[in-house]
């Protein structure tokens, strides 16, 4: 056997594990390869850490390459580990952890992928507490855990980067304020009109803008902590969070200390060796290539094709630089520019503007070539736009329908059917990962594709910077006809299975499963054991399909259902006692401001459910600060009811229509046992002022003068869904059975964590009406069941035997 060469690479991003890709597939076994890096995670799509901000996606999804995949592929993984030292004359590479642990490793070829950083405005105050960059895992995760603590963020820059911080952190339910010191935003990528069709958009989803800014110092409070940012007019903005997103420089600091020739990135050549030393390479946005330092993902791609090539001893392909596109990843909103896109001498425009409409298309021409773009509303024909930039081709021929687009070259027809089909299979679609329509077209056919996330897993059309969705969509849907769907048809609960949520729950009911054991064998779950994922979802299936009789698994619930409170950020707990409706008394006020004293608990707080939140209770204190308490547990913790907000109703409020804290009492007293598939929030108002906000409920009671109104499917969180309305009925004995009917029909068909407007959005408001509303019998038959599942449930803090709490998890464990 021939010996391996030893490859090393400095960096786990995504250009660099693209260039290991492409090695493997033409080289599997010419290197023993080593990948150093810095963060604890495997590779992931930093390009959708824009989605996991806003809430849209998590951690687990955008990951690229798992820690499995590095096995797979026999390559020596050293995560968390940062690259200190690069000895060039013994070729050894010298990396250090956060606990001070080493390792090392020899090369005989090593590519440098370090990436870049982000730039830091050199201003007083930049080292506060709350001052972050967005550039990776850390980051994201920070933003999200002062969005759930604070009130007030300030993004620095108007950029790419920082609108869609700003527009992640808006939907957590920050007040977000961007400040930019040009006078549109992203001016790099837009001109002044798409620029301001931007802003506006975004003022209209609540963000606020302050153009040409000058940021002079961040100031901060006496714990540390960024108070305000300070402009060089004097004048101040408040600032819990502050986020500067004003720019990336290439991470070239371990290349300087190696004495590689630098200038703003790593210089390098065609085939992507240093031009120091032969044996070093350098890919991604820390490679400079003549002259430019690309920071989008497509250009990094095509860099590391051509160094996978050149590792492979292939000794073909040069890298010639790269024409680049931008889009916008803010939900609803598109937008689209590349090339020379802001016009000059010798170049002339074609414009199409409808503010009203909010849709904007200026394409610019020189010597009969399209040489620049910008789309603002519509981007469906921005990959045809790029691929004209790209071929140079002349467009004299299609100068009467080019603003128009590509689906008007043709014959007409339907406009997205007629693009996807005007198309060649030799015509790439997705510039990132250089996928062209015969090979999507290819993939559908014959591994029987339906759905846009099976056609990323099995092709990575689109999986990227996701521009090229749209044409994808466009391209399966001609493809799979009326098949298609935008959804994955069965999507399973975990990687532990195959099977999806509702599979699970039919086998529970029609096989009478009663333990996750008996689930497991019966399904044949590929984890004998399952995990953190599934386990919580199949117990929760078997306690609501047989209570009473289904095993109840205490470890496989989340650690607040297990501890019975709420965790906190600094590992210790919240407790939210029960107060029917909001209300309470002088003795529960006073029990409650003994326990503080006694327990030492730190802050105290009023929820905005109209309850009173003890936060900081340690762990050992749990067991008594209950006992002490006398009252019921809050289940503020829990996958089950939450709360039943009020106000004052008829009883008290001038306006009240009817007596909404004694309804709010009785449907609290009712269900405040329930667990289901997600939290669930009710309210109850006593007149259509609605001042208990029953519109944003899982469950909203409203009074009006002939009875009462009532609402489903409300969300208050991340995404705020508006309730629908369900019915209108004239008595609180209807309120009670006809809400405690849809809760348990919610129970019994939704999926684990799915919360009620997603159940809502998956089976039909009328699917839901059918089986409540116009089956009284079955509505009967629902709200009966819910009773018998509710009926002698154990409060976890007074019946503790009886709800199988664990007391042994309160007792703190002894250090040495």
């Amino acid at each position: 056997m021939v010996k391996q060469l030893r490859l090393v690479m400095v960096g786990n991003g995504m250009a660099g594990v693209r260039t290991l890709e492409e090695l493997l597939k033409i080289a599997p076994d010419l290197y023993d390869i080593t990948v150093f890096g810095s963060e604890p995670h495997p590779n992931y799509n930093r390009i959708l850490l824009s989605p996991v901000l806003a809430g849209e996606q998590t951690l687990e999804q955008i990951v690229l390459n798992d820690w499995s995949w590095y096995q797979d592929k026999h390559i020596q993984l050293h995560a968390g580990y940062t690259v200190t030292q690069v000895d060039r004359t013994r070729r050894m590479v010298h990396a250090t952890n956060a606990a001070g642990e080493t390792v090392s490793a020899a090369y005989d070829r090593l590519i440098m992928a370090t990436g870049s950083r982000p730039f830091m405005l050199p201003i007083p105050g930049k080292e506060l507490q709350g001052v972050l960059a967005y550039r990776d895992i850390a980051d994201t995760q920070a933003m999200i855990d002062a969005a759930a603590q604070y009130q007030h963020a300030v993004v620095i820059g108007g950029g790419l980067l920082g609108l869609e911080a700003a527009n992640g952190l808006c939907r957590r339910g920050m007040q977000v304020a961007v400040v930019h010191a040009s006078e549109w935003l992203m001016e790099r990528q837009l001109d002044d009109v798409a620029g301001k069709m931007l802003q506006k958009s975004l003022q209209e989803r609540g963000m606020q803008f302050l153009m040409q800014a000058q940021t002079s110092a961040l100031l901060g409070n006496d714990a540390g902590r960024v108070r305000a940012v300070k402009f060089k007019d004097g004048t101040e903005v408040s600032a819990d969070l502050v986020v500067m997103a004003v720019g990336i420089r290439p991470n070239v600091a371990l290349a300087q200390n190696m004495r590689l020739h630098v200038n703003r990135g790593i210089v390098v050549n065609d085939t992507l060796q240093t031009t120091t030393d032969a044996r070093i390479y350098a890919v991604g946005e820390c490679a400079e290539h003549r002259g430019v330092a690309y920071g989008l993902v497509a250009p990094l791609f095509e860099q590391g094709k051509v160094l996978a090539n050149h590792l492979a001893e292939f000794g073909i392909g040069r890298y010639q630089g790269s024409l680049t596109s931008t889009k916008l990843k803010v939900t609803g909103i598109d937008l689209f520019s590349a090339g020379d896109f802001m016009g000059g001498e010798g170049t002339e425009e074609i414009v199409m503007s409808d503010p009203g409409a909010g849709l904007y298309k200026k394409l610019v021409l020189k010597d009969d070539r399209l040489v620049g773009a910008c789309l603002y509303g519509n981007t469906m024909d921005g990959s045809w736009y790029f691929k004209l930039l790209r071929d140079g081709r002349p467009v004299n021929d299609l100068r009467d329908k080019l603003m128009f687009g590509e689906s008007n070259i043709g014959e007409g027809g339907h406009a997205g059917q007629n693009q996807a089909a005007s198309m060649a299979d030799n015509a790439e679609v997705c510039g990132c990962n250089g996928v062209t329509k015969g090979t999507i077209c290819k993939a559908v056919k014959e591994k029987g594709l339906f759905t846009l996330d099976e056609v990323r897993k099995h092709t990575k059309a689109s999986a990227s910077c996701g521009s090229c969705t749209g044409l994808v969509e466009q391209i399966l849907m001609a493809t799979v006809g009326g098949d298609y769907s935008a959804t994955p048809r069965t999507k399973p609960v975990c990687a532990c299975t195959d099977h999806g949520h509702q599979a699970v729950r039919d086998a529970i009911r029609t096989h009478k499963l009663l333990s996750k054991e008996e689930v497991f064998a019966f399904m044949e779950w590929k984890t004998p054991n399952g995990c953190p994922t599934c386990r919580p979802a199949v117990n929760y299936y078997l306690l609501s399909t047989w209570p009473k009789e289904a095993l109840d698994d205490p470890q496989s619930r989340a650690i607040n259902e297990r501890s019975h409170a709420n965790i906190q950020k600094d590992g210790s707990y919240s407790v939210v006692p029960r107060m029917w409706a909001g209300e309470t008394t002088a003795d529960e006020l006073r029990r409650i401001a003994d326990v503080v004293d006694k327990y030492q608990i730190p802050a105290v707080k009023v929820t905005g459910g109209q309850r009173i939140d003890l936060l900081g209770v340690k762990k050992e204190d749990l067991q008594g600060v209950w006992n002490d308490l006398r009252l019921p547990c809050g289940h503020a913790y829990g996958k089950s009811l939450r709360t039943v907000k009020t106000c004052v109703g008829s009883e008290w409020c001038r306006f009240g229509t009817q007596d909404s804290t004694r309804m709010g009492r009785d449907l609290e007293r009712a269900l405040w046992r329930m667990y289901a598939p997600h939290k669930v929030k009710l309210a109850v108002s006593g007149c259509p002022r609605n001042c208990a906000e029953s519109g944003i409920k899982d469950v909203g009671v409203i009074g009006v003068d002939s009875g009462w109104e009532i609402y489903v499917a409300g969300n208050g969180g991340i995404k705020t869904e508006v309730a629908q309305f369900f019915t209108k009925v004239k008595t609180a004995e209807e309120v009670l059975e006809v809400s405690g009917a849809f809760l348990q029909l919610y129970r019994e068909e939704g999926w684990y964590l799915e919360r009620t407007a997603h159940y809502i959005a998956r089976v039909g408001l009328d699917h839901a009406k059918k089986k409540v509303l116009e089956d009284h019998a079955n509505r009967k038959a629902l709200w009966a069941r819910l009773q018998a599942a509710l009926e002698g449930e154990p409060d976890p803090w007074f019946e503790g035997e009886k709800a199988r709490v664990d007391a042994r998890q309160f007792i703190p464990i002894a250090v040495a």
